[in-house]
């Protein structure tokens, strides 16, 4: 991957509880970034297509970082997920809709649509038929997005990603690279740190490096 000037990559999932509590601290730091950034926005696929249901103690499991989070930051949830949904440990088919949206210019509302979706309205982003209506609702033609989902493409694009985060060292979401290219010896990739609760711990690092 080449780039002309310093790229700021957001490796994050749609259905990372981490990456919620982050958001607005990461649309912060996007605000104040210094005009010779680039931001790129990287999925990394936290699970698999699966339709087997969640086994009841991993749901209990990740329930608990809700509760977790919550109690750390003050992230709001909707617990009615783990009693009106079959949770799934499926978030690929998420992240496939991310990509599909971008292809639109929507990649940012279509992550805001899912992750209200499923931490505050209590509906199963690992169904087709969910992100089929969020997609309407943001304005997506239904039959176009219900066709790019699961195709062959897209899947490719989601592999893509997932594989330039893994050869970032990303191994936990949310996370933060900082790419910059210099002469004679390549690109260089910087961990850029994250405070959930404050989006300039990261900024002074960029500061540090840039």
């Amino acid at each position: 991957m080449t780039i002309n000037k310093p790229t700021l990559y957001y490796f994050h999932d749609p259905m990372c509880s981490w990456c919620w509590a982050f958001s607005p601290q990461w649309q912060l730091l996007v605000q104040n970034l210094p005009e010779n950034i680039n931001v790129g926005l990287v999925l990394g696929g936290l699970a698999p297509d699966t339709d087997e249901p969640m086994p009841i103690a991993q749901q209990q499991t990740i329930e608990g970082y809700w509760h977790n989070i919550q109690n750390l930051h003050g992230t709001a949830f909707n617990f009615d997920f783990w009693r009106q949904c079959q949770p799934r440990r499926s978030t690929w088919i998420a992240c496939r809709a991310v990509i599909v949206a971008s292809h639109q210019g929507y990649e940012a509302a279509m992550i805001e649509a899912i992750q209200k979706a499923y931490y505050l309205q209590a509906r199963n982003p690992s169904l087709a038929e969910t992100l089929k209506e969020l997609a309407i609702g943001i304005g997506l033609e239904a039959e176009q997005f219900s066709r790019e989902l699961n195709s062959a493409a897209v899947q490719a694009e989601l592999n893509k990603q997932m594989a330039f985060a893994q050869s970032c060292g990303v191994r936990g979401f949310p996370s933060l690279r900082l790419v910059t290219q210099e002469q004679f010896f390549g690109e260089k990739c910087f961990e850029v740190p994250i405070a959930i609760d404050d989006y300039q711990v990261s900024l002074d690092a960029l500061a540090s490096v840039i």
